[in-house]
């Protein structure tokens, strides 16, 4: 599945990596394949051999920029490129299906970005896709990248190792600010029709994902609300969302339907009975990616805050309560998840490493031919909760108390 190319006496075989999508999470994604092999030993070589997008001078500027060898403006002509073993999807989910059932059609690896799809009936129709190429040796990975973070990887170590016990509450926040502007523009991630939700796919989708990774087990029942506090935004030239005409600030064309949620709140069950609350909203003034959890078990807490990636706090509730507390643990140890080859201890790392992390587990699977994590069943579980939330959310009413 990978092409050897030789290059002296420790020679590894390519894995050429062919990448849909350029924006905020190709560049992303670009970083982390143009690092990993230099930091990690891999099985395999991982070459950024061409990128795709639709606009010819957008996209070899990219490629020029992040260090892809060639550009593309379809992604047809990318997956049938000889040189391209696996395809890494970072484009609106709308056309993440397409692309992965192509893909995987073709004898390619995927790794797709979250949320896997749109809608269910996607997610579902990717993970038969990546069933029938994975008995043919191909490997399919979603993105969820803070699975990657050190210190969520070493909670998870943690919790399955028993020392919070059996779980009875999982909290977890993901709050952004970056809509709280009404005057905001129209772009593809407020309309249904590219994004599929609004902060419920967005960002929900990492925290449901985290809450089950770390916990050990899966959700199996929501209760939601969600809303849309700017219901219409400016429409830039050439955008092709509908007009309302009125109210077009200077440079716009008129006023565009915001189609998604601007945040869904949400409570949860585990499987256990453990209880779970979640919130995501991309309007909450002051907050740029303030993603935050806490687990409570019988024997003990873990608290996280991804202003503080680095860090991790726990409480050992076994301790005497004298002396017991939440204590910060610095996770830089060379013991620690994936840091054995970075900095030395006390040395800090960044956003960006969880994607070299997420090229260096995904080039292992490929090289022993062993299961990913997270999968692409793992992704429809995700999406299956995703639209449990906003089944609920549609359904809920809310009651005004009967004055006295």
């Amino acid at each position: 599945m990978a092409r050897k190319e030789q290059t002296g006496s420790d020679a590894l075989p390519t894995l050429g990596v062919g990448m849909v999508g350029y924006a905020f999470m190709g560049a992303a994604h670009s970083q982390g394949w143009r690092t990993v092999g230099r930091v990690f030993d891999l099985p395999l070589r991982p070459a950024l051999t061409a990128v795709c997008g639709r606009d010819a001078a957008a996209v070899r500027d990219a490629a020029d920029r992040h260090g892809w060898a060639f550009a593309e403006t379809d992604w047809r002509d990318l997956i049938a490129r000889d040189d391209v073993q696996l395809v890494d999807i970072c484009t609106p989910g709308d056309s993440h299906a397409e692309i992965a059932i192509a893909a995987l059609a073709a004898g390619k690896h995927v790794l797709c970005e979250k949320p896997l799809a749109n809608t269910v009936a996607e997610a579902e129709a990717m993970v038969e896709a990546a069933d029938r190429a994975r008995a043919r040796g191909q490997i399919a990975m979603v993105g969820f990248n803070y699975r990657r973070v050190p210190a969520m990887a070493y909670a998870r170590r943690l919790v399955a190792e028993g020392r919070l016990g059996a779980l009875r509450h999982v909290r977890v926040t993901y709050l952004q600010d970056w809509l709280v502007d009404p005057d905001f523009p129209l772009t593809w991630r407020l309309e249904r029709k590219h994004a599929g939700s609004g902060a419920l796919g967005d960002l929900g989708a990492h925290i449901v994902d985290l809450a089950q990774y770390l916990a050990g087990e899966r959700l199996v029942g929501v209760s939601a609300l969600s809303e849309t506090f700017v219901r219409e935004r400016p429409l830039l030239a050439g955008a092709s969302a509908g007009l309302s005409g009125a109210g077009a600030a200077p440079g716009t064309v008129g006023r565009g339907a915001v189609t998604v949620d601007d945040a869904a709140v949400f409570t949860g069950r585990l499987a256990s009975g453990a209880l779970a609350t979640f919130e995501a909203t991309r309007m909450a003034a002051g907050r740029k990616n303030a993603l935050r959890l806490e687990l409570n078990g019988e024997k003990g807490s873990l608290a996280f805050d991804l202003e503080r990636l680095n860090e991790l706090s726990f409480h050992d509730h076994t301790e005497a309560a004298a002396s017991a507390g939440f204590r910060r643990i610095l996770v830089t140890e060379p013991d620690h998840p994936y840091l054995e080859a970075w900095w030395p201890p006390g040395h800090a790392i960044g956003y960006e490493h969880t994607f070299a992390h997420q090229a260096r587990d995904l080039v292992h699977a490929i090289a022993s031919g062993t299961d990913p994590a997270p999968s692409f069943a793992d992704g429809l579980q995700v999406q299956r909760v995703l639209a449990a939330v906003e089944e609920s959310a549609e359904k809920n009413a809310v009651y005004t108390p009967v004055p006295d």
